[in-house]
């Protein structure tokens, strides 16, 4: 399984950047995708999730300003982040469990690049002031 990432990038605080991602050799047509950023302490923080069904979760920090979406022909995930603080600046992973499995509480914060999920190779987001 190999997830691709693109659209980082650097933009002043206000600013939109969308986030894409592809996954290839996912079998399963009914995976959760998720993007996660990294957070102090090499952890990583679970952005924004999507079940197949279409159903989603933020965390509370996004709520509002970012937007996950996917289509499940593509086995592709976007992230539509807008009103970009500084703060949001650090390296974006997409992410797929390893295992038929939702994204749950125990998934909010999970060392980065761990061995329950599939990862891409991350990309950069720098937000300026």
């Amino acid at each position: 399984v190999q997830l691709v990432e693109s659209g980082g990038g650097s933009v002043q605080a206000g600013g939109s950047l969308r986030l894409s991602c592809t996954a290839s050799g996912l079998t399963s047509d009914d995976s959760d995708m998720a993007w996660y950023r990294q957070v102090p302490g090499l952890e990583c923080e679970l952005v924004s999730s999507i079940r197949s069904d279409g159903r989603t979760y933020y965390t509370d920090n996004v709520q509002g300003r970012f937007t996950i979406a996917h289509d499940n022909a593509k086995k592709a995930v976007y992230l539509q982040m807008n009103s970009l603080k500084p703060e949001d600046t650090t390296v974006y992973y997409c992410a797929a469990p390893r295992t038929s499995r939702h994204y749950s509480y125990s998934d909010y914060y999970v060392n980065c690049r761990n061995d329950y999920n599939y990862w891409g190779q991350g990309t950069q987001v720098t937000v300026s002031s």
